[in-house]
């Protein structure tokens, strides 16, 4: 089995620069938004039907030139299902976050702290990869 999902990992900015990350919590898990694509959905309109879902952010902008894939197995009734998940990079304002009923919480961590937080080593090379490339000059 196939399955393809999108999300996108969430920053906004604080005074000085300073970076905070949105991390979920889902069932003792700690992640970024994300969620299956539906039928004839690209990734972007899956990422932004997503974030809006979880978190009722709506003022999303992009950030060009981030993407990254992760793939992954598990099993569901039984049966190995080949999972690929691909993550974009979005600034927003981070006002009037309102969880879905599938999540417990949410936190705004600065980088350290979200490193330390996300549960999945995916997830902590994703945040890594997203502040190298928000650091980066130009």
């Amino acid at each position: 089995m196939e399955e393809r999902s999108a999300g996108a990992v969430v920053f906004k900015e604080g005074e000085g620069g300073a970076r905070s990350y949105l991390l979920l919590l889902n069932n003792g898990r700690w992640d970024f938004p994300k969620g299956n694509m539906e039928e004839g959905e690209t990734e972007l309109q899956t990422v932004l039907r997503e974030v809006a879902e979880e978190t009722a952010l709506s003022d999303l902008s992009m950030v060009p030139g981030f993407r990254r894939v992760v793939e992954y197995f598990y099993r569901r009734d039984g049966k190995n299902v080949h999972k690929e998940v691909v993550y974009l990079l979005a600034r927003s304002g981070g006002a009037g976050v309102k969880i879905s009923f599938e999540h417990q919480g949410f936190e705004w961590l600065d980088y350290g702290e979200a490193k330390a937080r996300a549960t999945y080593q995916n997830s902590r090379n994703i945040l890594e990869d997203a502040e190298a490339f928000l650091a980066a000059p130009g």
